[in-house]
């Protein structure tokens, strides 16, 4: 048996095979030859994260993958990321484009046997010249010696999306937004430009799915189709909702029929499944559970079969652009957020990638609102998420179980944020970003200067600093922000506040 894991960018579910007006007719068709999974999300909806707690089998915070792997952010085990495990249990593996849990110079960490990448000027030249590799691939006539697993990553549907023509323009008339934004003439032309998008990803998925029948391995392959998160919109890419969590995920078998599918899935249910499937030992590591027993219940009575895997999930992000630590429980009927610091201050809009809809969101009164500590909702009488039902007595039941059940996940995990929110210690101890303006490090007993993505403009994290060290959060010109130390002789100070530190850096930035 072969594997063959087609993945894109930011697409959530918004395609046809769940409901959405999208041409995917090659999705479409491979949703109707095997298990369309309704409720599946992500372990992180942030790209990296997500994508590692996935192919790591974990939950993100315990793969090391607390952030984006481009901005300095690691794996702390790549032997236990799937590509190598495969290739350890004899499984010839290969990733051909996008992969998102290793910078470009570390990709032979994890493993793969074969590895190709070459970004070309657009996300869809970039998309096409991989389908014609990954055909190649899939020609070459030592695919039928031995059992291979192919992930395939597109780029779409990142922005910047593709350009639309006249016609497709004028079209945008006829397109209804994400419930997320507001139906605007800039939305709906933002949200054409997605489907084209998705339209273009759908294209190279059809071209990989007859490259499998053109070669006679498509009877001998399953495959799998899914996103790292929701698309990037405002309250959806890089949020705790269900219009960030949720993606498609779609599972051809060769030997099993198809059906759909309500239960409860986990991104960290896949790395389990796709060791039953191909025959090989599930390491104990692994957090999820096996989809393919509910595979063969429900090919066995696909409308009585048990639809069951399971009653909790959990999701996190902790960095994107920008430091947001956040923690969520999801059972069928119910979700619990809980936001840290600064995340319950603020929406950072560094990680709301930039569009016409988050121009609109983040110009109103509304994206400067703090946010409650903690957000309750009943997903079965409000599926948009938008009351919150924390201090409702009616619902105190189900506060306490989610409550009880999220601090239990924590601690089971050894969740980082149980030991500290400060982004100095969370994240990568190199710079993510050179820092602008500097300070010039400290003649003796230096450290690396160690900076995060950033706060808004204007937010200055409030500290009191004590004895020979003075933490600061400063904001810089470019909008960053960076963690600086500054030593300080005891005489010369024994309690100071951020903002007084501020001062005293500027006039060091200024020298």
């Amino acid at each position: 048996m072969n594997f063959v894991y087609l993945h894109t960018h930011d697409s959530g579910r918004m395609m046809r095979p769940y409901g959405y007006a999208c041409h995917t007719p090659a999705l479409s068709a491979l949703a109707a030859e095997g298990f369309l999974f309704r409720q599946a999300h992500c372990a992180g909806p942030t790209c990296s994260p997500s994508r590692a707690g996935m192919l790591m089998g974990m939950a993100p915070h315990n793969t090391g993958m607390l952030g984006l792997a481009h901005l300095g952010f690691s794996l702390n085990d790549t032997s236990k990321h799937l590509g190598h495990y495969l290739s350890e249990q004899g499984i010839y593996t290969a990733v051909i484009g996008v992969q998102h849990e290793a910078g470009r110079a570390d990709h032979a960490l994890l493993g793969y046997n074969e590895f190709y990448w070459n970004r070309l000027k657009t996300n869809e030249d970039t998309d096409y010249h991989h389908t014609e590799v990954a055909e190649k691939f899939l020609a070459d006539p030592a695919r039928k010696k031995s059992p291979f697993f192919l992930s395939f990553g597109l780029r779409c549907t990142h922005r910047p999306y593709p350009t639309l023509t006249t016609e497709e323009t004028e079209q945008s008339a006829f397109v209804l937004p994400p419930h997320t934004v507001p139906d605007t003439p800039e939305n709906r032309l933002d949200y054409r430009s997605y489907q084209k998008s998705i339209s273009i990803a759908d294209e190279c998925v059809g071209r990989i799915l007859r490259a499998l029948k053109e070669n006679g391995l498509y009877e001998d392959t399953a495959v799998l189709f899914t996103t790292d998160h929701g698309i990037a919109f405002p309250h959806m890419k890089c949020s705790l909702y269900d219009a960030g969590t949720g993606v498609a995920l779609i599972l051809r078998h060769p030997r099993m029929g198809h059906a759909c599918s309500d239960a409860l899935i986990s991104h960290l249910d896949v790395y389990p499944t796709v060791c039953d499937v191909l025959g090989v030992p599930k390491p104990a590591w692994l957090q999820g559970h096996s989809m393919l027993p509910l595979m063969e219940a429900l090919d066995a009575q696909p409308t009585q079969g048990e639809d069951h895997l399971n009653d909790y999930i959990f999701s996190e992000v902790t960095f994107h652009a920008s430091y947001e630590p956040m923690r969520s429980v999801r059972s069928k009927t119910h979700k619990l957020i809980r936001y840290y610091f600064p995340a319950a201050e603020h929406r950072p809009p560094a990680n709301t990638d930039d569009s016409a809809p988050k121009d609109l969101y983040f110009r109103t009164p509304l994206s400067r609102q703090a946010r409650p500590r903690e957000e309750l909702f009943d997903l079965m009488a409000d599926p948009c998420e938008r009351i919150n039902l924390v201090d409702n007595p009616s619902y105190a039941e189900e506060y306490a179980t989610l409550s009880r059940v999220l601090d239990d996940w924590m601690q089971r995990t050894n969740d980082p944020l149980l030991q500290t929110v400060d982004p100095a210690e969370l994240a990568p101890s190199a710079s993510v970003y050179p820092p602008r303006p500097t300070v010039p490090p400290a003649k003796k007993h230096a450290s690396p200067p160690r900076s995060s993505p950033t706060f808004p403009r204007g937010m200055v994290q409030q500290r009191t600093l004590t004895k020979r060290t003075v933490e600061c959060t400063l904001l810089t010109s470019c909008n960053f922000f960076v963690i600086i130390k500054v030593k300080i002789l005891r005489k010369e100070v024994d309690k100071m506040t951020t903002e007084a530190m501020i001062k005293s850096t500027a006039i060091l930035s200024a020298s």
